[in-house]
């Protein structure tokens, strides 16, 4: 019995090792299906919404995500002639930002020039003869922008459809999920985790995504009063990188601070905008996201971090943006399963209740009983 417990549990392990390295290699079919599950959770409310005012959800599935492909259109439209403008002058506001940093820029390029001497005598002395040196000439900023838009310009219209068709659909996915449970109990319980799991996922899903879109609203106002330009680029971005836990509020407060740097001639007031970015990021962080929330959805810090430092090595930027979401999805699921509320507790952020009462003691034995 031990050998077969002990092959059991290698098997289990071989299988969890396949299942990563099936997601790090079939990333660009896994993406755009798990983004889409995603968004057909963060919707499937307002559907409900919609078919109680008398509207079938394949329509309000049409009228949804008709919306949310249109704002993304839009959005795209307005920052992609930015972007490729920043493509070109990426020299310019690098050496701009040199200029006014030429202090602290100072020492490091003393550093990089004692670097190179040291290489060059050890060029130099490594042998008489000529080194040739092949350079292979890389694609452009401009090229490698333009590639990567089309890949996630197509990521984003294969999870819209996806979603659609979820969202369209009602509930006979969920229906056809339970019709594969024989017993009645176990139908029941299944059904009954399944919406747990959609009401509570769609709920945290849809408040984050809201809050971010009111912190990207408030980094727009408050760089546009500053006169930074172009601040609702930066609104944009900032309501992306609030999908990243702790990084992304540094992440959009340097990238900030450096165009503002090359944006003003003071130096001093080009710093109050990384500034105001992470006061409102670090209030939406500590205050409102926890109210509106709640507790029952925040996650343990560590778990959060390794998640999103895994799925960012798996996946890159686009694993880190979508870590959160799949780990509160994946602890709503360990709540509802027994045999995984164990990892669902270790998950939580709250510290559990180790004490034991006198109920939860065992009676005590009489001596002679």
């Amino acid at each position: 019995m031990k050998d077969i417990a002990a092959i059991r549990r290698l098997l289990e392990v071989l299988v969890l090792i396949a299942l990563f390295v099936t997601a790090y290699f079939a990333k660009d079919l896994l993406l755009p299906i798990l983004l889409g599950f995603i968004i057909a959770l963060t919707l499937s409310p307002l559907i409900r919404s919609l078919e109680k005012l008398g509207i079938a959800p394949p329509l309000g599935a049409v009228m949804l995500i008709g919306l949310v492909g249109l704002v993304i259109f839009v959005l795209a439209g307005l920052s992609a002639g930015t972007v490729a403008t920043w493509a070109d002058d990426i020299p310019s506001m690098g050496n701009e930002i040199r200029r006014k940093l030429q202090g602290w820029v100072q020492t490091v390029e003393n550093v990089r020039s004692a670097t190179e001497q040291v290489e060059q005598i050890t060029a130099d002395n490594g042998g008489s003869g000529a080194t040739e040196e092949v350079v292979v000439k890389q694609p452009g900023l401009l090229n490698n922008a333009m590639t990567a838009g089309a890949r996630i310009g197509g990521t984003v219209a294969v999870a819209l459809v996806l979603a659609l068709f979820l969202l369209a659909s009602g509930d006979m996915f969920y229906l056809k999920l339970v019709q594969s449970f024989q017993t009645f109990t176990g139908k029941k319980r299944a059904l009954k985790a399944v919406y747990d799991v959609e009401r509570r996922v769609s709920r945290y899903l849809l408040t984050i995504t809201i809050i971010n879109a009111g912190l990207g609203i408030s980094v727009g106002l408050y760089l546009f009063a500053l006169g930074l330009p172009v601040p609702y680029v930066w609104g944009l971005a900032a309501f992306l990188l609030n999908f990243l836990p702790y990084i992304g509020g540094v992440i959009g407060a340097v990238l900030v601070g450096a165009y503002a740097i090359a944006s003003f001639d003071s130096l001093g007031y080009a710093i109050l905008a990384p500034i105001g970015y992470q006061i409102l990021t670090g209030v939406e962080g500590q205050f409102i996201t926890p109210y509106l929330v709640g507790r029952r959805l925040e996650l343990n810090t560590v778990a959060v971090f390794l998640t999103v430092v895994f799925w960012g090595w798996l996946w890159g930027i686009a694993g880190a943006l979508v870590a959160v979401p799949f780990l509160v999805v994946f602890k709503v699921i360990c709540e509802n399963v027994t045999a995984l509320n164990m990892i669902g507790h270790f998950l939580d952020k709250s510290s559990p209740d180790i004490t034991a009462t006198a109920a939860d003691e065992p009676a005590a034995e009489k001596p002679g009983a």
